[in-house]
């Protein structure tokens, strides 16, 4: 199936399609096996951070590779914040794009992210655009507290009427609303829970696949819930990091002499395969 008819399948079954972001092989490895230990589809994403450290083109002929190899398997830049770095993803040929134009002015936001939609269309209908509306925080990482200015409250969540609005301006494909996810994730504990009945108002009024970022963390049966009502794909990546960072440690703890990356990399990278595997479970209702 293309990566349209592979949403539209998950939300037509109530499950949600796991997007992993990644930074080295190791993680790129640990999504892959997973999904085809799983035999279910998955995306990669590559924030542009990430992408700068590991290739824009570079990890695109990774993905190719897997593709031509029959894995099912989509490629999607991750928050990217201008006009001209989503020009040169689209021109690269990834599979889709999320312009993150959160934090501007409304007008300003709509603006890019229509002028964005219009290039992409216009080198690739098959593209799919993502945007989103509302702040959740900005980075992926372990914290104390709840990130200044992220949406927590009913009055400061992504408004179902806002939503409509938004996608009707702006023309795009996907639409990453804020409902109570932060990126990031505590560092005791789980976080916020998500607001289920605003996901599937906002669902039932824009007509388009939801996306949920900041998703580590959250609680597994706000998960299942999100996913039967428009959650067609949920963004994990501080997880990831997590589990990468504790593994190496311990075994360079264990092991301070050694120097071959491809053994002190070992567990880290089935560290991360690790949680792949539990989270593409649950999202599949396989768990």
């Amino acid at each position: 199936m293309t990566y349209k008819e592979t949403i539209a399948d998950a939300l037509k079954r109530g499950v949600a399609i796991g997007h992993f972001n990644i930074s080295n092989i190791e993680g790129f490895w640990a999504v892959i096996n997973a999904s085809k230990k799983l035999d279910v589809p998955v995306i990669i994403g590559v924030s542009e951070g990430e992408r700068d450290w590991m290739g824009v083109k570079e990890i695109k002929a990774l993905v190719d590779m897997q593709k031509a190899q029959g894995v099912k398997v989509f490629l999607n830049a991750d928050h990217t914040y201008s006009f001209e770095r989503v020009k040169e993803v689209v021109d690269a040929g990834y599979d889709s794009v999320i312009i993150d134009c959160a934090k501007l002015p409304y007008e300003e936001n709509v603006k890019v992210t229509k002028q964005c939609v219009d290039y992409a269309k216009s080198v690739n209908p098959e593209i799919l655009i993502e945007a989103e509306f509302g702040f959740i925080g900005s980075s992926s990482k372990v914290w104390d507290k709840i990130p200044d200015g992220a949406a927590q409250d009913d009055s400061q969540l992504t408004s179902a009427e806002d939503a409509v609005r938004f996608v009707e301006a702006t023309g795009i494909d996907l639409f990453a609303p804020a409902v109570g996810n932060i990126h990031g994730m505590a560092r005791s504990g789980p976080n916020p829970h998500i607001h289920i009945d605003r996901v599937k108002a906002i669902s039932d009024a824009t007509k388009v696949p939801l996306v949920l970022h900041g998703g580590s963390g959250i609680p597994d049966e706000d998960f299942v819930a999100a996913a039967k009502n428009g959650m067609a794909i949920i963004h994990i990546s501080t997880e990831l990091r997590r589990a990468m960072g504790e593994a190496l440690r311990k075994t360079l703890e264990a092991n301070p002499d050694e120097v071959a990356p491809y053994k002190y990399m070992k567990e880290a990278k089935e560290a991360m395969q690790a949680v792949v595997e539990e989270r593409l479970k649950l999202f599949n209702g396989l768990a």
